[in-house]
């Protein structure tokens, strides 16, 4: 296993993008300035972040994602913990992310010590072209996360 930063043609990790962010029209819109780590043995990705630097020292975790195959394997804390070294590394000292409101998402990074910081309210069903389902849940509002590094 190993964790690489990609930095040139990201698109083509545009499949596994979609598993974290299901509408290529919002990925493509951090795409370009987002540092991509991707989790993979030879021949395979199995595990995707994308980070953007928010500014004043915020970092903000914009897609995870892993292979519905190795998802609930621990791949997905690996490539968190990973990058949370990076970004504390980078002069980060906090970190935040936007999640739907469904109950294993929140408590994944709940678990790795995120904390709620904040919601905008209708984000899904004003910014997606269709509804988008979780865990049986369609998503309504962002929810935000964050921690200090």
């Amino acid at each position: 296993m190993d964790i690489q930063q990609i930095t040139q043609n990201k698109e083509r990790f545009m499949e596994l993008l979609l598993l974290g962010d299901e509408q290529e029209s919002m990925v493509q819109k951090y795409l370009t300035h987002s540092s991509l780590y991707v989790l993979m043995e030879p021949g395979i990705a199995y595990g995707i972040c994308a980070v953007t630097d928010a500014g004043s020292q915020i970092a903000e975790i914009k897609n995870l994602a892993i292979l519905p195959a190795f998802q609930r394997l621990g791949y997905g804390t690996i490539l968190v913990q990973y990058v949370l070294t990076q970004l504390r590394r980078q002069g980060f000292t906090y970190v935040q992310l936007g999640t739907g409101e469904t109950p294993g998402t929140l408590a994944f990074y709940q678990k790795l010590g995120f904390q709620p910081c904040g919601r905008i309210p209708d984000f899904f069903t004003l910014h997606y072209d269709h509804p988008i389902i979780e865990e049986g849940v369609q998503l309504k509002d962002m929810i935000y996360l964050g921690q200090p590094l």
